[in-house]
């Protein structure tokens, strides 16, 4: 059974429905990363499982328990806000021992957590320091171990690094993955950015119009798309359609294309991302070979991104330098067998 179930969820807010028939899990110790542009419902499902909302149908279970109902206070779960939301009165210390005090932790215990936290995030010492006084990945810190320091059952993080410079972002999410790893503490991170969330999750949500398109492993979603919208999310740029002519594949202008895997359908698309296609004059001999014209040149420091029309449609290629070719060049590209990626829709 997992940790965590989200059963045919709806929510919104009035008329607003943002969340249809909506569901999820979570298993113990995974670090799940709900993706995805703005407006898709993840912030909303965050919301729902923190208990600051409740969905109009469908129920909640966490470790068996039915928590639909059960409001924020009484779930354990710890939540890290993109804005920090610290209390600037008040110095490091009483900010991470907030929750203890809360909870009427004994004195001695409550420093001795307060002080392994700190130790843990790497504050030591920076106790009797106030939040006006500290960096902004100083102050994220000291959030993260005021959410931990009350052994969650669960740790949220909403888009917790988006305030940070992009140095700052790698440096705290490596933290972050190494302190749940450490630990071994269940988590659930929404963001928008794609490389922060397949570097630090065991598996992500892709998350379009209220409804989760593919979950899986970060290797599983960026090698196996299976839908159009994840395949461009995830960096794919050309699309082509293909249908099975008795023992193989063709183009829709009767190319024959060889693939590694065969697709149920008789008809499908198939995509291929711009690195992995090959170019070269128009009188190679390359593997799934597609004549075409070079309608634009782009350079990109160590690679060239080429623009090229061809009868199955415009393709974006990006190669070394090594090879130039200059805006209406006879070319052919050349769709390596083991790249090209069969799609659903």
């Amino acid at each position: 059974m997992a940790l965590l179930e989200l059963q045919h969820i709806t929510a919104g807010y009035g008329k607003n429905i943002i969340l249809r028939d909506f569901n999820l899990e979570v298993e113990k110790g995974d670090f799940v990363s709900l993706l995805g542009s703005s407006g898709c419902g993840k912030t909303t499902t965050l919301r729902l499982i923190a208990g600051f909302s409740e969905p109009e149908e469908g129920k909640l279970v966490f470790s068996g328990r039915d928590i639909t109902h059960v409001p924020l206070h009484k779930r354990n779960f710890g939540f890290v806000f993109q804005s920090y939301a610290l209390f600037p009165h008040m110095t490091v210390y009483d900010n991470v021992a907030f929750g203890l005090k809360m909870r009427r932790v004994p004195k001695d215990e409550m420093r001795r957590r307060v002080l392994e936290m700190l130790e843990l995030v790497d504050l030591k010492g920076f106790e009797d320091r106030y939040p006006r006084e500290m960096s902004g990945g100083q102050r994220q810190r000291v959030a993260l171990a005021r959410a931990m320091v009350i052994r969650p059952d669960l740790m949220l993080f909403d888009e917790p690094l988006s305030n940070l410079d992009a140095k700052l972002r790698v440096k705290m999410r490596v933290e972050i993955r190494r302190i749940q790893q450490e630990l071994g503490f269940t988590a659930i991170y929404v963001t928008h950015d794609q490389e922060e969330c397949f570097a630090i999750s065991d598996k992500v949500a892709i998350m379009n119009q209220g409804v989760i398109e593919q979950m899986g492993t970060p290797a599983e979603i960026f090698n196996g798309p299976r839908t159009e919208f994840i395949a461009r999310f995830v960096g794919f740029e050309n699309f082509f359609t293909i249908t099975r002519q008795q023992d193989m594949w063709q183009t829709e202008s009767g190319i024959p294309v060889r693939l590694s895997s065969s697709p149920a359908r008789d008809t499908c698309k198939a995509c291929i991302r711009p690195e992995d296609v090959q170019i070269a004059g128009s009188g190679s001999q390359l593997e799934n070979g597609v004549p075409g014209l070079v309608t634009v040149a782009t350079f990109l420091g160590r690679m060239v991104q080429y623009n090229v029309r061809t009868d199955i449609g415009e393709f974006v290629v990006k190669t070394e330098q090594s090879q130039v070719y200059s805006i209406g060049s006879a070319v052919r590209l050349g769709l390596r067998e083991n790249k090209i990626i069969p799609i659903l829709s």
